[in-house]
């Protein structure tokens, strides 16, 4: 079961509109989604945005004298995403139950903080030549085993966790978002299309508890092998599972939403988001910050 909990505080004093977004879990084929119930004290609307991504939306034509908690509670199965053919442990083909994405030329595109410009392209190839890599499989996995060996999961001093690749490539730390804007930015160098997902981390130990913030990774394509999980930075923190987590995504994580630089349903007036995974809202167009707190507690099956 997971809770998330959000709280739109009051608005400065002349506002005359408050918008409200709310990431809302979606099911996909590793991840199930049952006995979704939002508690809301004004009206709302499930909305669907780009990538299949679903969130709440409400739009206030009065601003509210009071905070506005809005409480989602959702049962969620999750899966373990594995791709055998990653790891050449199985000739299996892509599965003829993976639907085609129609965003592939998205996953192939420029984020705002990872450019494709001459300097990421360069470095990309030079990953890719050094490792002798000639299929898009090998190129990936050479450019997978470059990030893990040479970027520390370090969260100190300013800069990480935005998903900067200059900042990523410069200083060789930082979080989950700057872990895979390398690996994103450099398999869309050399043509290997790569998405972006985040969510939240559940504990391995399971039982219940508060999550204190989200976890991302990454899926690249190629035509032998269908999408490909990946998931860097968890490599780094655990080395025993580095040849894991090419291929594959444990089940200890929710997904919220996929792709970076996002517009909202309906859309926001300020610019598009980094990522997706906190609720946001604005104040006649202007960010107002929002509180939250996210708790899991497993359930038994009967």
């Amino acid at each position: 079961m997971l809770t998330s909990t959000a709280t739109v505080p009051v608005a400065p004093t002349g506002t005359k509109a408050v918008d409200f977004w709310l990431p809302v879990p979606h099911p996909d084929a590793n991840q199930e989604v049952r006995d979704l119930k939002i508690e809301s004290p004004v009206p709302y609307k499930i909305e669907k945005g780009t990538y299949g991504n679903q969130m709440l939306h409400f739009r206030l034509a009065a601003a509210p004298t009071a905070p506005l908690v809005v409480k989602l509670t959702a049962t969620i199965t999750r899966r373990e995403h594995l791709n055998l053919s990653a790891n050449g442990t199985s000739p299996t083909k892509p599965s003829k139950k993976e639907k085609a994405d129609p965003n592939m030329a998205r996953w192939l595109a420029p984020d705002r903080l990872v450019p494709l410009d001459a300097k990421i392209k360069q470095q990309a190839q030079e990953v890719v030549t050094k490792a002798n890599a000639k299929t898009d499989l090998d190129k990936a996995r050479a450019i997978y085993e470059h990030v893990v060996s040479t970027v520390t999961y370090d969260k100190t001093g300013q800069g990480w966790g935005r998903g900067d690749i200059y900042y990523a490539c410069d200083a060789r730390r930082g979080n989950c978002t700057d872990f895979h804007a390398i690996v994103i930015g450099y398999c869309r160098s050399v043509g290997i299309p790569a998405r972006f997902s985040i969510g939240l981390p559940l504990p391995t130990e399971r039982g219940k508890g508060e999550i204190k913030g989200y976890h991302c990774w990454a899926e690249f394509y190629t035509t032998e092998t269908g999408w490909v999980p990946v998931d860097a930075s968890e490599a780094a923190k655990n080395p025993d599972k580095r040849n894991y987590f090419f291929g594959a995504h444990d089940e200890n994580r929710v997904e919220f939403t996929r792709g970076r630089d996002l517009e909202l349903a309906p859309k926001q007036t300020a610019a598009p988001l980094n990522y997706f995974v906190y609720p946001y809202a604005e104040a006649d167009g202007k960010p107002l910050e929002v509180t939250r707190t996210y708790e899991f507690a497993d359930v038994t099956k009967k």
